[in-house]
């Protein structure tokens, strides 16, 4: 086992959120038109209209953001999609913003979506099991927990619970997710054996709710909230509460905050009984403040995003 210290990922996360009293974190999900104009007339001038210059936006972009915002927030979620699109060196960006995140002492959650067969997902759980060369471990991605599909069933899910239970890490799968075409599947009726012939009629993302409440019985944590997370929009404020009576022990991220439309007044029910057990996160609200505010211009977006972060936790913590 690989155990770093004496606390695994969902209780070092509640810990954070203690100490910064700050249930939300910041998702990295840069665009080129997010870029300042400073730093993109840096990068091109230095590396040309290439993927590497790109690359260097992103993660001096990334760099500010997270110098201004390491000591008020608990945590970042970089979406890999964002990096993948440019490929090695978008790769590179991602995993040289995680090593500068953990640096700073932040929570790192990949927000990977990843969901395949047992082999393939044997082969995704890398993310946060490492992998082991002739007697040698890596680390390589460095994340503390990472985002699943739920679609496969356990056969996707089921890899990454050992590393969970092995190392200090954790899952989110999704639920309940926070964009609007979610309900086209997720809400979908269907009819469960409940055996002794009882038949009940329930939604898909509730069903996937029982999923994960069950799987996260294999994984629990000492505070009382299992290892296996789950995904639940914040812009679905009614579907959160009932999703939280489902999964009494699941630790939720909570998407769709701020620029998706999802207000603090619309997640009190998403909490636990003892106000923990979730963590919201918003993105372009917060990286992208400064392109929304006239008083801050490019160089002052960390400067901006602070003050987003700021106003979002005074947000939350009046409403819980």
């Amino acid at each position: 086992m690989f155990y770093r210290g004496n606390m695994v990922m969902f209780d070092r996360l509640i810990k954070k959120i203690d100490e910064t009293a700050n249930p939300s974190v910041v998702g990295l999900d840069p665009t080129y038109e997010m870029i300042p104009d400073r730093i993109k007339k840096e990068m091109l001038g230095a590396y040309g209209k290439t993927p590497k210059a790109v690359a260097e936006m992103f993660i001096a972009f990334n760099k500010g953001l997270i110098d201004c915002l390491y000591d008020i927030v608990p945590a970042v979620k970089p979406q890999i999609a964002m990096y993948e699109k440019y490929g090695l060196e978008g790769i590179r960006a991602y995993m040289e913003t995680i090593g500068y995140a953990k640096e700073k002492g932040l929570i790192v959650i990949g927000d990977i979506k990843r969901g395949d067969i047992s082999s393939t997902a044997a082969a995704y759980a890398a993310h946060i099991e490492g992998v082991s060369i002739e007697g040698e471990h890596f680390d390589i991605w460095n994340e503390d927990a990472v985002t699943l599909s739920p679609y496969l069933g356990f056969d996707g899910v089921g890899p990454f619970i050992k590393p969970c239970n092995e190392l200090d890490k954790g899952i989110f799968i999704l639920v309940k997710t926070s964009n609007p075409s979610s309900s086209d599947l997720q809400d979908i009726e269907i009819i469960i054996d409940k055996s002794q012939l009882r038949w009940e009629t329930t939604t898909l993302y509730e069903r996937t709710a029982e999923l994960v409440n069950g799987w996260g019985k294999l994984a629990m944590g000492k505070s009382g909230y299992s290892k296996v997370g789950a995904v639940v929009g914040a812009t679905f404020k009614e579907q959160g509460g009932r999703l939280r009576k489902i999964m009494p022990d699941t630790f939720f991220l909570v998407p769709g905050y701020g620029a998706q439309g999802g207000r603090g007044e619309d997640l009190k029910g998403f909490f636990g009984p003892d106000g923990k057990g979730c963590i919201i996160n918003s993105s372009r609200g917060i990286i992208a403040a400064y392109k929304n505010d006239h008083r801050y211009g490019g160089g002052n977006f960390a400067d901006a995003a602070r003050e987003a972060a700021l106003n979002m936790k005074d947000d939350i913590k009046e409403a819980i």
